[in-house]
């Protein structure tokens, strides 16, 4: 059993011998890495603090472009619609004008047309009429001189023919 007890202080005067071997090595590496490593991993840890940094501001600006970008194309979008709306309703102006155009000249050309077939049937009438007198003209020439068995002269001709035209001109009145 003393066996144990030696073993047992051994074992707690190494324990603490080891805490303080331990503790002291401890204390010397923080102290080497503060004046060799703490100054460059400060710098670097900065350094990747800035950039982080930067790079919100950065995709802060960015966002923000964006939003200009997709307004601006809005606002193009829109005035491309009202141009589009403005140039249909232009070109159903212009198609309306034209279609009035078309149908007054249409109108215009139907009424002198018209026209045109009054005056074309008034002049065949009053040829007509004419070459109807002239034929009745030489048919009461022909039965005038069956019936008075003779010839006229020239003169009585005349007479007779006027006065039956004179006769179908009152008739037909």
């Amino acid at each position: 059993m003393l066996n144990h007890l030696v073993i047992a202080a051994a074992v707690k005067n190494t324990t603490w011998g080891n805490m303080i071997v331990v503790s002291g090595a401890m204390l010397i590496l923080l102290l080497l890495l503060k004046h060799f490593a703490w100054g460059s991993i400060s710098e670097m840890l900065k350094k990747r603090e800035e950039k982080i940094a930067n790079d919100i501001d950065s995709a802060e600006q960015s966002r923000i472009k964006a939003a200009a970008l997709e307004k601006e194309r809005q606002d193009q979008l829109m005035n491309s619609r009202s141009e589009a709306a403005s140039i249909i309703q232009n070109a159903k102006d212009i198609g309306e004008v034209t279609r009035q155009a078309i149908v007054t000249d249409a109108k215009e050309e139907a009424s002198r047309l018209k026209a045109k077939a009054k005056s074309d049937i008034s002049i065949e009438k009053d040829a007509a009429f004419l070459e109807v007198k002239n034929e009745v003209a030489s048919l009461s020439l022909q039965i005038a001189e069956k019936i008075l068995g003779k010839e006229l002269s020239p003169e009585a001709h005349e007479s007779l023919i006027n006065e039956y035209i004179e006769g179908l001109g009152s008739h037909e009145a």
